[in-house]
Parts: structure tokens; C-alpha cells; sequence
């Protein structure tokens, strides 16, 4: 089953701002889904269309078979959304949102409760529960968000740019938490503007640009279709130059660091090879920028050449 359908999803405001332009787009049952886009590519507005916080021109969305036109209740039951922007009540108290969350869906209070405990135990929360919004920190905060979109346990998790703003360490975590999430069984779909947390987490990506899916596809072969790439190298001594026979095109960012570009078809065993014949001992070496970042800003620029 399709845990989510989009399908000719348009919406058009009355100034004639064209926000979507007749997308479809498919999410699986159990996927980890990125959608991804610039500002204002369309995203938050798939997302508040899917949640009926936005009203589309024309169109259908089915959520786990439910069309949001005629079964808009049973749809938002199967949904839990975390926002880009925080919507707390500052003066509320962290265990009052979490249970009054779990009321608006019919949640029993005893079970509330038990839930509450579970995902604020999870998220590091359970001894902050007494204190009110106001006092968390943005990475609790943020935290706490994702506790409240899981009160009804939804089968479809919509996260809409999750990490914004948080650390590194607590990025790490919530990735590890919502990789578990996917495991159980939630369906879940990201925008992000970190192309590394979606490359790290997600099965499938879409890409959005100016209201129009310009990709869909599975994120392994996405990713397999970035023709070079280019490493950094961290040497362990310092080098003035290389000799002419050095196959590989590359340029010095200090004496001791090197960027070497490698295409596809070149193994890195190979320039590793190379390397050796000159004498050369790298300590490690690492990728300049994202993968996914890379075809992105490419896609990106391709498909506004092409609308200009």
C-alpha cells in the first residue's frame, strides 16, 4: 500500500502565485522518504496541503488510502506532523502538551500517559516533564516536538526540517531514533536542508523546484549517477609539489592537504596506487562536499537553465 498519493496536486494563490504545479508523488508504506528543495521550491506547502492546514486549487491526496477530500478525519488519524516552527505554549507544561496532544486524537489518558513516559524517556525528556516550554532549550524543544506528533503513534511521520538549529551530537541522535521509528514500521518523510541527514537516513528523494517534482527516485541509484567526485587528503608529511607522471587532476590546499578529484570509473585502490609510486602517505581522506549536495545544486541549476 501507498502510504501516501499525490496525484495532479496544484494550488495556486489569488495572486496568481503558481506554489504547485500539478505534482504527483508516490511514498511507499514503510519508507524514509526526502523531500527536498530551496526555500520556497513548495515543500511546506505539500506538507501543510497533505495535513489540511492548506487549502490545494486541485487535485487529490490519498493518506494510507484515504482521500483528504471525503475521509479527511481517517487520513489525519494515520498522520503526525512536526513543523519547521515552534507552536508550543510557553507558560504550558512539558507533560500537559504531550497528554492534551494525545486527547485531540481520542487517546485514552491511562494509555496517554504511558506513551508520554515511553517518548520522553527516549527523547531525554522524562525529567523536565514538571517544567514548562519556556525553559527547555531549542534542542529540547525541537525534541519535544517530535514526542508530541507521536502521542496518536502515527503511521505516516512528517518531519518538516527537524534539526534545524540543533547540535551535532543531538543531531546524531534523533537520527539514530527515527532510523529505529522506520525500522518498527513508521512511514516517514524529511525535508531537510542538511543534504547529509537525508543521504544518511532516506530510501527514496524527490526533489521540488519552483512548484515541480524535477526527481524521484530510489536514493542509492540517485546517488550512483554523481559521475566524479572530489577528496580531500590529509598527508602525513608536508609536500611542495607533484611530479608530472601524477595521472590524477588535483591542486594544494596547504602543503599538507590535497584535493584530488576522481571520476566514476576510477577506483580509489588506484589512486591510492598512484599515491604510493610518489611516496606519498595519506592519513585520511574525506569527501569535499555531500554527495546528494553535489547532483542537488546540479539538478538545481540544470532546471532553471532550462526555464530561462
Amino acid at each position: 500500500m501507498q502510504a501516501l498519493s499525490v496525484q495532479n496536486l496544484t494550488k495556486e494563490y489569488p495572486n496568481g502565485l503558481l506554489a504547485l504545479n500539478s505534482i504527483n508523488l508516490d511514498v511507499a508504506e514503510g519508507d524514509f522518504f526526502a523531500l527536498l528543495g530551496q526555500n520556497g521550491a513548495g515543500k511546506s506547502t505539500t506538507i501543510g496541503i497533505i495535513c489540511s492546514l492548506v487549502n490545494k486549487s486541485s487535485g487529490k491526496v490519498f493518506v494510507f488510502g484515504h482521500d483528504i477530500d471525503t475521509e479527511l478525519d481517517a487520513a489525519k488519524s494515520c498522520i503526525g506532523v512536526v513543523p519547521q516552527e515552534l507552536n508550543f505554549h510557553p507558560f504550558e507544561k512539558i507533560s500537559n502538551v504531550i497528554i492534551n496532544q494525545a486527547g485531540y486524537y481520542g487517546v485514552p489518558r491511562k494509555i496517554a500517559e504511558k506513551r508520554a513516559e515511553h517518548y520522553l524517556k527516549k527523547m531525554g525528556l522524562w525529567e523536565k516533564r514538571d517544567q514548562i516550554v519556556l525553559r527547555l532549550s531549542g534542542g529540547m524543544k525541537r525534541r519535544l516536538m517530535i514526542v508530541r506528533a507521536l502521542m496518536n503513534e502515527p503511521k505516516l511521520l512528517i518531519l518538516d526540517e527537524p534539526t534545524a538549529g540543533v547540535d551535532i551530537e543531538l543531531r546524531h541522535t534523533l537520527w539514530q531514533f527515527l532510523s529505529e521509528l522506520n525500522d518498527q514500521g513508521t512511514t516517514i518523510i524529511l525535508t531537510t536542508h542538511y543534504l547529509e541527514e537525508a543521504e544518511h537516513l532516506c530510501k527514496h528523494v524527490a526533489i521540488i523546484d519552483q512548484g515541480e517534482i524535477i526527481e524521484h527516485a530510489n536514493m542509492k541509484s540517485f546517488i550512483n549517477r554523481l559521475d566524479s567526485q572530489t577528496m580531500i587528503l590529509d598527508l602525513e608529511s608536508p609536500l611542495s609539489f607533484i611530479p608530472s607522471s601524477f595521472q590524477y587532476p588535483y591542486k594544494f590546499i596547504d602543503d599538507t592537504t590535497l584535493e584530488i578529484k576522481i571520476t566514476k570509473k576510477q577506483a580509489l585502490n588506484g589512486l591510492f596506487n598512484a599515491l604510493t609510486e610518489q611516496g606519498i602517505i595519506v592519513k585520511s581522506l574525506r569527501n569535499k562536499t555531500n554527495r546528494l549536495e553535489e547532483l542537488f545544486i546540479d539538478l538545481i541549476y540544470e532546471n532553471k537553465q532550462a526555464t530561462t
